[in-house]
């Protein structure tokens, strides 16, 4: 059953009126009110938004955009596609990040509800599956499956992790292993792991797994391997440098891939060779279907099919690497 905005003032005992006030930001609220609150609608499960337009009819034309960060530089160059695109087509874009932090999320959840969004992308996955389900707004997720009904727009990360891996054996990697940071890796799906492990198997060649934190504490257990498959590119460079430290080459007698493939990562690190995965065909497909879900709220609008993505390879040593110009990488 809905909560409704009665239910709230109930909760909290205070007036309807006051309820409204808090939900629309008056500043002439005592801390201790606004606690109240915002704490009977958490319990409740209260969301003002969906009523407002239900209410009112009309669209915001504001999309809300839920990340992890954008520190990461894949995540901000598609923030940074997706708020282009919007644009164009008449949205404007508010973003929350929420880290690894469940009730973060859940609050700029509910700021992004007040503000009327119409809809909502989101790569972020902190909260339960019935959280999202009761959310009265479109949603489409990117790589992540946050609820049964809310369609998800991914990445052919099976062929990726094979890519990778025929990589590693094409310059002759006998040791491979797959390193995991799932703290700051959301893309390391099972589907890109059976990739690497099918890619391996052809060759006959065995996937050791190791933790990143791991490595960190025991470098020396890198002289086990030739070949590593990082979760991302940041880590990718990671394993690079202490590769380098440990005294081996990379692309002469240790390789790293990486994973993403941003056109920061690209230029900045030529010798990494890595996945990549399209940017703007993915803004494109998720806006589409959020559009999609905004034109028909009553219909199941279904995942589209995974989005290809390619690999980078490279044999370029760090001794023949050229120096960027300081225009080209202000400019970038």
């Amino acid at each position: 059953m809905t909560s409704t905005l009665k239910d709230v003032a109930k909760r909290a005992g205070v007036s309807v009126t006051t309820v409204s006030r808090v939900i629309n930001n008056y500043h002439s609220l005592s801390d201790k009110t606004i606690r109240k609150v915002r704490l009977a609608m958490r319990e409740l499960d209260y969301q003002p938004n969906a009523l407002a337009r239900a209410m009112q009819g009309k669209s915001s034309h504001f999309i809300g955009l839920v990340l992890p960060n954008v520190t990461n530089p894949f995540l901000a160059e598609l923030t940074n596609c997706l708020e282009e695109r919007l644009f164009t087509k008449g949205y404007k874009v508010i973003i929350a990040t929420t880290a690894t932090d469940d009730q973060l999320e859940q609050e700029h959840l509910g700021v992004l509800l007040a503000n009327q969004v119409d809809g909502i992308i989101s790569s972020s996955h902190n909260l339960d599956n019935e959280h999202y389900q009761r959310l009265a707004v479109p949603i489409v997720s990117f790589a992540h499956q946050l609820a049964e009904g809310i369609p998800v727009v991914t990445v052919d990360s099976y062929s990726g992790g094979r890519m990778a891996a025929a990589y590693l054996r094409e310059q002759g990697a006998k040791e491979v292993a797959l390193v995991l940071d799932e703290a700051h890796s959301p893309m390391s799906s099972r589907c890109r792991i059976d990739g690497i492990v099918d890619g391996l198997a052809r060759r006959g060649n065995a996937l050791a797994v190791i933790e990143l934190d791991e490595l960190i504490r025991k470098p020396l257990l890198l002289n086990q391997y030739d070949g590593l498959i990082a979760p991302n590119d940041e880590v990718a460079v990671q394993l690079q440098g202490m590769a380098r430290a440990s005294g081996r080459k990379i692309n002469e007698d240790f390789w790293v891939t990486g994973y993403n493939g941003s056109r920061l990562m690209q230029r900045l690190n030529p010798e990494l060779a890595t996945v990549v995965l399209p940017v703007q065909e993915l803004a494109d497909k998720l806006i589409a279907t959020l559009l999609e879900q905004i034109a028909h709220p009553d219909q199941v609008i279904e995942s589209p099919a995974p989005v290809p993505v390619r690999f980078r390879a490279t044999n370029v040593k760090r001794s023949e690497r050229k120096p960027l110009s300081p225009f080209y990488v202000a400019n970038y």
